[in-house]
């Protein structure tokens, strides 16, 4: 008995370690990935401001051709919005909240089931050898310490989509030419 008191306390300790760590944490995050692609802005511009254009090059729509997808709102303008429900990608909805013509694109982006949040945007700067394109997305995960740990390690889990994605926007875009 004496072993398995001392177990049952040893793991409370490490435990409570384990949460006082994670408050210790910080509470955002954020991933940002470039590219240049072989374009001027204005034929970038319009894969990423029609949220119909992503599931050409998004890696999400990929992954799950089943994916049930609405959108709505203006077409191409601030409040186009699109909402999908996917049994491997999980559900949410992105709405388009700030724009500038072949400049940049912002979104709020909502996961319902997980309960986060998250701010993204795509930006075009021209450049010598085409144009850059940077997304990016940020992001509080709150005072739960466990989602302060995923925060962590969320530019491990996103980076490489974004990656992708932009990878499969530059081949969208430069084969149209």
């Amino acid at each position: 008995m004496g072993l398995l008191k001392k177990l049952v306390i040893a793991f409370g300790v490490v435990m409570a370690g384990i949460i006082a760590i994670g408050f210790s944490l910080p509470d955002d995050y954020e991933v940002k990935r470039s590219i240049v692609i072989e374009a001027a802005p204005e034929e970038i511009y319009p894969e990423v401001v029609n949220l119909k254009a992503w599931s050409s090059w998004g890696v999400w729509f990929q992954r799950d051709p089943n994916m049930q997808i609405e959108y709505g709102g203006p077409d191409r303008a601030i409040g186009m919005y699109t909402r999908w429900e996917s049994d491997s990608q999980g559900d949410g909805e992105m709405e388009i909240t700030e724009l500038a013509h072949n400049r940049k694109v912002v979104y709020a982006l909502r996961f319902p089931d997980y309960e986060m949040d998250s701010s993204g945007k795509i930006v075009l700067e021209q450049t010598p050898d085409g144009t850059r394109v940077t997304w990016l997305d940020s992001g509080e995960v709150g005072d739960n310490p466990v989602n302060r740990y995923i925060a962590l390690m969320i530019d491990d889990m996103i980076g490489p989509d974004f990656e992708t994605g932009l990878e499969n926007l530059k081949t969208v875009v430069e084969n149209k030419s």
